[in-house]
């Protein structure tokens, strides 16, 4: 799958930044602190995987950075913007202007085909319809399905239909990737051709950050960042 066109530039700036983040959530009596002074950065055109043990934090940090919970303390910037106190209309803004999902239910709208599913978020940013499919097709050319335009969740196989939300997460072209256990729900063939399609897109210059439980994959990620506790542990390099 050659994935050239529009490749974007690695000039090294940095994308994301987390600085003493740390989240707290009351239990009765108690405090759990979910995070507890993460900071980290990822360059543009990284690809970074989150990894630690069950309850070391790595949602948390996710949902933070992904504009979907707020911080009890610290600060999150992103392609240089300061995210962590913005306003709800500013936050609806950023999620569609600088970020991309990519879940581990994929989240796709079964009424809708596959065209309609990847152009929706151009819709919701007042896009002409017109340009909307033609820009949603081309990514899902990208993708490998361009046969698969009209077909509709149900009629998709499950890396299918994770594609489906790879696209659709490139479509508004954000700065940040964001991918939470993307083939948690996958057989491990499945698996390994979308950690495949993640690498292609990095090499065309795609920022991303992933969530993942399963070494092998893990490791072919530029970078592993490691939580335990809510603190990183540690941040390892897999290439240069």
């Amino acid at each position: 799958m050659r994935m050239e066109k529009n490749k974007k530039p690695k000039d090294g700036s940095v994308i994301l930044r987390t600085e003493h983040l740390k989240k707290e959530y009351p239990m009765g009596k108690l405090t759990v602190k979910a995070l507890n002074g993460v900071s980290i950065q990822i360059k543009k055109g990284e690809f970074v995987a989150l990894m630690g043990p069950s309850g070391s934090g790595k949602t948390t940090l996710l949902n933070l950075i992904g504009l979907l919970d707020e911080p009890s303390a610290g600060e999150i910037f992103i392609d240089k913007c300061q995210i962590s106190n913005l306003a709800d209309e500013e936050k609806t803004n950023m999620r569609l202007e600088k970020l991309g999902y990519v879940f581990q239910f994929f989240n796709l709208i079964n009424e809708l085909t596959a065209l309609e599913n990847v152009g929706l978020p151009l819709l919701l940013k007042g896009v002409p319809k017109k340009d909307a499919d033609k820009r949603a097709a081309e990514n899902l050319k990208l993708v490998g399905l361009e046969h698969r335009l009209q077909n509709k969740p149900n009629e998709l196989s499950g890396g299918e239909q994770q594609r489906v939300a790879i696209a659709r997460a490139l479509t508004g072209e954000p700065v940040l990737l964001l991918a939470d256990e993307p083939t948690a729900n996958l057989d491990s063939k499945t698996a390994d051709e979308i950690i495949g399609l993640f690498r292609k897109l990095n090499e065309r210059g795609e920022t991303i950050f992933m969530v993942t439980h399963e070494e092998e994959l893990g490791k072919k990620a530029d970078r592993i960042i490691r939580l335990r506790d809510g603190a990183v542990e540690k941040d390892e390099r897999m290439r240069k």
